[in-house]
């Protein structure tokens, strides 16, 4: 199972991804528009959710929560379904440059800028749960399906013959002194890992990340990574008392202030991506699209050849236990081999 997670070329870095311009355009995008929301909050509605999209299992037996997982990272969406969200940075989404990269990184005919998303954060520290980005397939899209079915449905290798072909182009925007790079595992969650290391203005990535193990770097004073009273309500915004610096509040409480030298922005801008016209034309046509009645009754069919002792829920999509045991089944483990943490010491 692990053998299947691995890009289909290696990650290919970029540097001056974009304008200055267009980078202020989008960065007053997001200071004018907040506050913004946990990743977290915006995509999962039980810890076990958060599991399934992970890597590592649990216990049997062992109930997660929310403060596991809680790191102060949070998002918005520049554009969705090919549709730019704020008219104002319209070329940026629209990128001739970046549809020319991703076509040439998969070899293809045909792209189609998809969304374009921004994570932003201060200090934080590094994920111990690599993640592949959420897989779409023909039929199953975040409109119609929760991000750890994707997911589920990448890990067992049962759907690629609907699995759709994506391309990214990530770009960080980071001044600090203390990590705040990316690392990511190209040879599978078993191989050796490799980084992209911080300061970077502007430096992109161009990959597929729903076939790629990845996460952030921690950044940031170590002291700082999880401010007391972060919850899943938290929130994000500019900071009114300061024109670059952002805070964290809780329930309408400042618990924490972010200056602009430890502000990580990250934009992630994705592609639909098309070998040929044969393969643009049975997508746009629907005619081999999968349905999520589909994909339950191959996930029992295939529970059941191995063996496994359940009930069928009734409602599938939100059943905690057979969220449960579908990560116990399909789960590939965590990464064997991690990247050192930043050191602070070495960092001045």
């Amino acid at each position: 199972m692990t053998t299947q997670f691995r890009p289909v070329a290696p990650p290919q870095i970029i540097e001056n991804a974009y304008t200055d311009d267009q980078h202020r355009r989008m960065l007053n995008v997001v200071r004018e528009n907040g506050p913004w929301s946990l990743i977290l909050a915006q995509h999962f509605k039980s810890p076990e959710e958060v599991v399934a999209t992970t890597s590592g299992g649990l216990p049997k037996g062992f109930t997660p929560t929310w403060d596991m997982f809680l790191s102060p990272v949070f998002r918005g969406y520049f554009a969705q379904g090919s549709t730019v969200q704020h008219p104002e940075i319209e070329d940026c989404f629209f990128n001739h440059k970046f549809l020319d990269l991703v076509r040439g990184y998969w070899k293809a005919d045909y792209a189609r800028p998809d969304n374009m998303l921004f994570n932003i954060q201060g200090p934080c520290r590094g994920s111990e749960t690599p993640h592949v980005d959420a897989t779409r397939f023909r039929g199953i899209s975040m409109q119609t399906s929760p991000v750890w079915l994707m997911n589920i449905m990448v890990k067992s290798g049962l759907f690629e013959h609907w699995r759709a072909k994506k391309a990214q182009v990530i770009t960080w925007y980071y001044k600090g002194k203390i990590g705040g790079g990316f690392n990511y595992w190209p040879d599978g969650p078993q191989g050796q890992p490799a980084q992209i290391k911080a300061p970077m203005w502007s430096r992109a990535v161009v990959v597929e990340n729903e076939m790629m193990y990845h996460t952030a770097e921690a950044s940031g004073p170590a002291a700082l990574r999880q401010p007391e009273g972060l919850a899943i309500n938290s929130l994000i915004s500019a900071d009114p008392e300061d024109p670059n610096g952002w805070q964290i509040t809780t329930d309408g409480k400042v618990i924490q202030k972010i200056p602009e030298d430890e502000f990580r922005f990250l934009i992630h801008w994705g592609a639909d991506i098309f070998m040929d016209y044969s393969e643009l034309k049975r997508s746009l046509d629907h005619t081999d699209d999968i349905s999520n009645d589909q994909v339950f009754d191959m996930l029992i069919a295939d529970l059941r050849a191995r063996g496994a002792t359940f009930e069928v829920p009734s409602d599938p999509l939100t059943d905690q236990q057979f969220i449960r045991l579908l990560v116990q089944t399909y789960d590939p483990g965590k990464p064997s081999i991690f990247p050192p943490e930043p050191e602070e010491a070495l960092a001045a």
